[in-house]
């Protein structure tokens, strides 16, 4: 999960949504990693995990990622885990829970559908505290910095 934050921070340095995501393959070893990159792409898919899947794939040289771990900031949205699931990815890990975009334990609970492909074994809440602070910090800011620019007219 530390590589996973540092993804995350390097992101919202790029003012990027601080998310990241790091793809684990069978031993433990980062086989790739990345932080949303929508804004710099103009890209609404470019979210870490697709980007560190897609990432995993091209190094394996496979669209099957059985023996690999999806570690990301951020409870996956619905297209995320739907391209965990296609990916075949062995488990997701995540940290911050998310209510309102989640796909995994939240929302459309992508892998508990009967037509899911694949079912990933998952474990959330990981280092949650750590995750959610950096995306409550990043949207507290850009708040703040909305509302600063409205007083001073430049909105």
């Amino acid at each position: 999960m530390d590589e996973a934050l540092a993804e995350a921070r390097a992101a919202s340095g790029r003012g990027e949504v601080p998310v990241g995501a790091v793809v684990l393959g069978a031993h433990g070893q980062i086989i790739a990693s990345a932080g949303n990159q929508v804004e710099a792409d103009h890209d609404a898919s470019a979210h870490a995990e697709m980007l560190a899947l897609r990432g995993a794939a091209r190094l394996l040289g496979s669209t099957r990622l059985n023996d690999c771990t999806l570690v990301v900031t951020l409870e996956p949205c619905p297209m995320c885990a739907a391209a965990a699931v296609h990916f075949r990815v062995r488990r997701v890990v995540f940290g911050a829970y998310d209510p309102k975009g989640g796909g995994v334990e939240h929302g459309p609970r992508i892998f508990a559908q009967p037509a899911c492909l694949h079912r990933p074994d998952v474990v959330g809440g990981v280092d949650e505290q750590r995750c959610a602070t950096l995306l409550r910090s990043f949207f507290q800011d850009l708040r703040a910095d909305r509302t600063a620019r409205r007083r001073s007219g430049d909105a």
